[in-house]
Protein backbone atom coordinates (compact mmCIF):
# COMPACT_ATOMS: atom_id res chain seq x y z
CA UNK A 1 0.00 0.00 0.00
CA UNK A 2 2.79 2.62 0.85
CA UNK A 3 4.18 1.57 -2.35
CA UNK A 4 2.08 3.02 -4.67
CA UNK A 5 2.79 5.95 -6.67
CA UNK A 6 0.13 9.24 -6.91
CA UNK A 7 0.25 11.90 -9.82
CA UNK A 8 0.08 15.32 -8.39
CA UNK A 9 -3.09 16.52 -6.63
CA UNK A 10 -4.48 13.00 -5.90
CA UNK A 11 -4.83 11.91 -2.45
CA UNK A 12 -4.17 8.76 -1.53
CA UNK A 13 -6.70 7.03 0.55
CA UNK A 14 -6.66 5.44 3.80
CA UNK A 15 -5.69 2.25 4.46
CA UNK A 16 -8.61 2.22 6.40
CA UNK A 17 -10.60 3.12 3.20
CA UNK A 18 -8.52 0.79 1.13
CA UNK A 19 -9.24 -1.86 3.12
CA UNK A 20 -13.14 -1.03 3.03
CA UNK A 21 -13.61 -0.79 -0.43
CA UNK A 22 -11.36 -3.91 -0.90
CA UNK A 23 -14.12 -5.67 1.07
CA UNK A 24 -16.81 -3.85 -0.88
CA UNK A 25 -15.23 -5.54 -4.42
CA UNK A 26 -14.86 -8.50 -2.71
CA UNK A 27 -18.21 -8.97 -1.69
CA UNK A 28 -19.32 -7.97 -4.77
CA UNK A 29 -17.65 -10.38 -6.80
CA UNK A 30 -18.71 -12.92 -4.57
CA UNK A 31 -21.99 -12.03 -5.34
CA UNK A 32 -22.01 -12.32 -8.32
CA UNK A 33 -20.50 -15.84 -9.13
CA UNK A 34 -23.71 -17.26 -11.00
CA UNK A 35 -23.02 -14.92 -13.63
CA UNK A 36 -19.42 -16.45 -14.36
CA UNK A 37 -20.70 -19.52 -13.71
CA UNK A 38 -23.55 -19.40 -16.73
CA UNK A 39 -21.18 -17.59 -18.87
CA UNK A 40 -19.56 -20.99 -19.05
CA UNK A 41 -21.87 -23.08 -19.24
CA UNK A 42 -24.17 -21.30 -21.57
CA UNK A 43 -24.42 -22.95 -25.01
CA UNK A 44 -21.70 -20.91 -27.81
CA UNK A 45 -23.72 -18.51 -29.61
CA UNK A 46 -23.25 -20.84 -33.03
CA UNK A 47 -24.95 -23.43 -31.05
CA UNK A 48 -27.66 -21.28 -29.58
CA UNK A 49 -28.28 -19.99 -33.27
CA UNK A 50 -28.73 -23.83 -33.97
CA UNK A 51 -31.04 -24.55 -31.48
CA UNK A 52 -33.02 -21.44 -32.43
CA UNK A 53 -33.42 -22.55 -36.06
CA UNK A 54 -34.38 -26.04 -35.43
CA UNK A 55 -36.57 -25.76 -31.64
CA UNK A 56 -37.61 -22.18 -32.47
CA UNK A 57 -37.34 -20.05 -29.52
CA UNK A 58 -39.29 -22.06 -27.03
CA UNK A 59 -36.71 -24.66 -27.50
CA UNK A 60 -33.40 -22.14 -27.23
CA UNK A 61 -35.44 -20.46 -24.07
CA UNK A 62 -35.88 -24.06 -22.35
CA UNK A 63 -32.07 -24.91 -22.80
CA UNK A 64 -31.13 -21.52 -21.55
CA UNK A 65 -33.07 -21.81 -19.19
CA UNK A 66 -31.05 -25.25 -17.74
CA UNK A 67 -28.20 -23.19 -17.06
CA UNK A 68 -30.59 -20.36 -15.41
CA UNK A 69 -31.84 -23.22 -13.02
CA UNK A 70 -28.41 -24.83 -12.11
CA UNK A 71 -27.10 -21.31 -11.39
CA UNK A 72 -29.97 -19.49 -9.94
CA UNK A 73 -29.54 -15.54 -9.36
CA UNK A 74 -29.31 -15.16 -5.67
CA UNK A 75 -32.46 -13.85 -3.77
CA UNK A 76 -31.88 -9.98 -2.37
Amino acid sequence: FSSFQYQSGQTPPTEKEAEAKLAELEAEWEANEYQRSRASDYPSFAEQFDLLYHKGVTGLKAELKKTKDKYPKPSE
